[in-house]
């Protein structure tokens, strides 16, 4: 070949490169080609790779499981219902007219005093009614040594503003009051509660639940809140057997009367289980209960489990996990929702 053409082929060539040179398509040298392997996905086993960078973003806590023996739980329906002996209904004695007392009329909510006064009740509608008792009174009253005295009683009562006040302590849970209302002889007005006294009422359709009783906890979000056994009833509601429980301390005066919660009961005998938190539970689309362990720095793996109720914070584990399996606490349903 002359010289002179093998030259510049060569720096074409070399400028081209040859044809084993190209890049496949879709393939470029200058992309992070484990870009895509670092974030958290699916695997084809089911387990979740995430990493160590997305579980503090997503904040990612485990804790290992161990078994123990553990109280048999029945969990019930239940309503927080007024204690006798910490709260009171305001009921009129006599018909008339409302009036506010010095403070005015009080609100759901407000905080009052035992004895405190709360409202009066006008026995007259009007101005001319009440100034015919005051005379029919005064005359009476010039007539003593020959009226008995329970006439002159009653007729000081029809003329006298009948004081509506606080038989305890406690907040107004509900008040149906308004200035000027026209009330009648036994009309409930106010209920004065002591919030953090309260009675738990569960119905137990199970009627040996009633003697078996050995501890019961009430869920209120994430705190359990102790309960103690007061007794059951003697007679049945819808078949079911009610069953008493106080209520003390600061916990319970976020809950209102009324107001249904649900009620762990939990049985002297016991069961061998891993106690897990019930943030730990999610489903997975076989809806199944699973839990997720941590098989590795970076990889965790969903496993069905049997759960039965403890107190409303945790349950019992009886199948499904071993001991010493690190299962996750907190950030689950992220961990869950990853394809």
């Amino acid at each position: 070949m002359n010289i002179l053409f093998a030259f510049p082929l060569a720096l074409l060539l070399g400028l081209t490169g040859t044809p084993g040179a190209y890049a496949d398509p879709g393939h470029h040298h200058d992309a992070a080609p484990f870009a895509a392997a670092d974030s958290p996905r699916r695997l084809s086993d089911g387990s979740v790779f995430l990493p160590k960078p997305t579980q503090r973003q997503i904040d990612v806590r485990t804790q290992p499981v161990a078994r123990a023996e553990l109280p048999i739980t029945v969990e019930l329906a239940g309503r927080i219902v007024m204690d006798p002996n910490a709260g009171g209904v305001v009921q009129a004695l006599v018909g008339g007219r409302l009036a506010p007392g010095p403070k005015g009329l009080p609100y759901p909510g407000q905080t009052v005093k035992k004895g405190e006064l709360l409202a009066y009740v006008r026995p007259e509608a009007d101005g001319d009614g009440r100034s015919l008792a005051a005379s029919r009174l005064q005359r009476l009253r010039a007539l003593s040594d020959t009226v008995p005295r329970k006439t002159i009683e009653a007729a000081e009562a029809a003329v006298a503003s009948e004081r509506l006040t606080a038989p305890v302590g406690g907040v107004i849970a509900s008040a149906r009051a308004v200035s000027g209302q026209v009330v009648a002889p036994g009309e409930a007005l106010f209920e004065v509660v002591d919030p953090r006294r309260v009675l738990v009422e569960a119905l137990a359709y199970d009627l040996a639940l009633a003697g078996d009783v050995d501890a019961a906890y009430l869920a209120a979000g994430d705190v359990r809140l102790p309960l103690k056994p007061l007794g059951a009833a003697r007679s049945l509601r819808d078949q079911a057997l009610p069953l008493v429980f106080r209520g003390e301390g600061a916990g319970f005066a976020a809950l209102a009367i009324g107001q249904s919660v649900r009620v762990f009961v939990q049985r002297r005998a016991r069961v061998s289980g891993l106690r897990v938190p019930a943030a730990a539970l999610a489903r997975n689309p076989a809806n199944q209960t699973v839990v997720w362990v941590k098989l590795e720095p970076e990889r965790f793996a969903p496993r069905p489990v049997t759960v039965e109720p403890l107190d409303g914070v945790s349950v019992a584990v009886t199948s499904g996990l071993q001991p010493g399996d690190r299962v996750a606490v907190q950030g689950v349903p992220l961990i869950n929702a990853i394809r």
